[in-house]
């Protein structure tokens, strides 16, 4: 018998704007309440939470939580979302489904590496609202040299989660000389737009020094914009920049008729033309998620 010696060890908690996940068409202006453990199933040499993701269970202190104990803190903090973010999620399978149970109303998010089992990945889909799924890069080379992992798994993994319906986002943090090549940047956007669709949502990060990268620079924000560029050129709607502050990057705008829809500073966000999750001047939808439940526009 195989034992869950995580199961139900709180490291971290925090009520969370939506958009520091980062979910910027899941809810957007939101909060969550944020839950993290111990543990990983990837080994980042960039992690910026090894201190929680890199040891095993016992060597850093946590608190037991029961899957109602932790549904019931969630409701205190006046909250409807629980995300299960910080660590890797996926290594709490068993208890993010018995904190789904102690609550079924509750929406989960997961912010997840996406690498995980076809079997138990569905099972998390028929229970999770949104995902935020890191690609970290787009080559082999750079995820077993990175990662410890490899990039067809967690492509899958994302085919998958969109397949069942699961609100995706993803995030590729950009790390110079590692993963910013134009090249891979692009292969990586025409990747979205045609196997899953130019509507999902894609967050291009700035890289910083942590873990055993510390000798890797700041990403420039030159890079991130160009990444940027260059996913909108591939045919994506939604493309953002992650870490720093920008003008109208992080805005998301209709792709129909170039209105502005929702601002952002930082997690400042003003709802401009919304009309439920569609355009609230020509009616395009947005692959947007306004209120509890699943799919587009609701």
């Amino acid at each position: 018998m195989l034992v869950a010696y995580s199961y139900g060890k709180v490291s971290s908690l925090c009520v969370d704007p939506m958009e520091k996940k980062p979910l910027f068409h899941f809810r957007p202006g939101g909060r969550c309440f944020s839950v993290g453990s111990i543990g990983c199933n990837m080994t980042c040499r960039h992690c910026q939470n090894y201190a929680i993701s890199m040891l095993p269970s016992g060597k850093k202190r946590s608190t037991y939580k029961s899957p109602k104990e932790l549904a019931e803190m969630c409701r205190r903090e006046g909250q409807d979302v629980i995300a299960f973010t910080y660590n890797e999620p996926v290594i709490w399978y068993e208890y993010i489904r018995d904190v789904k149970a102690a609550d079924p109303d509750l929406s989960v998010i997961l912010v997840t590496n996406g690498l995980v089992c076809e079997e138990p990945l569905r099972r998390l889909c028929s229970i999770s609202d949104a995902m935020n799924i890191d690609v970290k890069g787009f080559t082999d080379e750079f995820y077993v040299r990175v990662c410890g992992a490899h990039l067809a798994d967690v492509l899958k993994s994302v085919e998958i989660a969109f397949s069942e319906g699961v609100h995706i986002e993803l995030t590729y943090l950009v790390i110079p000389g590692f993963n910013d090549s134009e090249s891979e940047i692009r292969e990586f956007c025409t990747w979205v737009a045609e196997r899953l669709s130019k509507d999902v949502p894609v967050h291009f990060t700035r890289f910083h020094p942590d873990n055993e990268m510390t000798d890797v620079q700041w990403t420039p924000v030159e890079t991130v914009l160009r990444c940027r560029e260059i996913g909108m050129s591939c045919g994506l709607s939604f493309v953002y920049v992650g870490n720093t502050l920008t003008d109208e990057a992080d805005d998301t705008f209709c792709p129909g008729c170039g209105t502005k829809v929702v601002s952002r500073l930082g997690y400042l966000v003003d709802i401009e033309s919304l009309d439920g999750g569609k355009c609230g001047k020509c009616g395009r939808d947005l692959y947007m998620v306004r209120r509890a439940g699943r799919g587009p526009s609701l």
